[in-house]
């Protein structure tokens, strides 16, 4: 019978605005060891026209699990503490408990995409951890130019769920 165990992913990504909403842009790296420990990587950005940072910290994690092609054990590196404490201190499953309001009565901002996350991450089994940003960890910095990289292009698409 075939092994069937999810292989395991490394996943780092990161998020860049300017000035906030601004041209925004995420960078990603993707590294997988395969069964002969050969590693594999892969980096790839997008940018937009007008957003912010916590939306591009988000879009590139949804980017990048909805990139894989099969179920996968990822170990997924951000610097954004939006993202790894709204999964990680359970915020997440409190905001959905309360109709994607928060304590304030507020609505949770990125509702849009937090609900494109839910549907990218239901067939993996994912460990956020967070990194410091800008303190030498090879691909969080990786990550950063791509982003910054990204956001500096011409002709830069709309980010359409993006509510001023």
């Amino acid at each position: 019978m075939k092994n069937m165990e999810k292989p395991t992913i490394d996943i780092y990504t990161d998020g860049a605005c300017a000035n906030n909403p601004g041209a925004g842009g995420y960078g990603i790296v993707m590294i997988y060891k395969d069964k002969d420990c050969k590693e594999h990587k892969k980096e790839f950005s997008k940018g937009y026209k007008l957003t912010t940072n916590n939306r591009m910290e988000l879009l590139a994690v949804i980017d990048a699990l909805n990139s894989l092609k099969k179920p996968c054990k990822i170990n997924l590196y951000s610097d954004s503490k939006y993202v790894t404490d709204a999964i990680n201190q359970k915020w997440l499953e409190g905001w959905i408990e309360k109709n994607w309001k928060l304590n304030t009565k507020n609505p949770v901002k990125n509702i849009d995409l937090w609900k494109k996350f839910l549907e990218a991450k239901k067939t993996h089994e994912i460990n956020f951890i967070w990194v410091k940003g800008h303190n030498s960890n090879k691909y969080n910095e990786i990550c950063d130019r791509l982003a910054v990289s990204a956001r500096n292009k011409d002709n830069l698409p709309e980010d359409e769920g993006f509510i001023p």
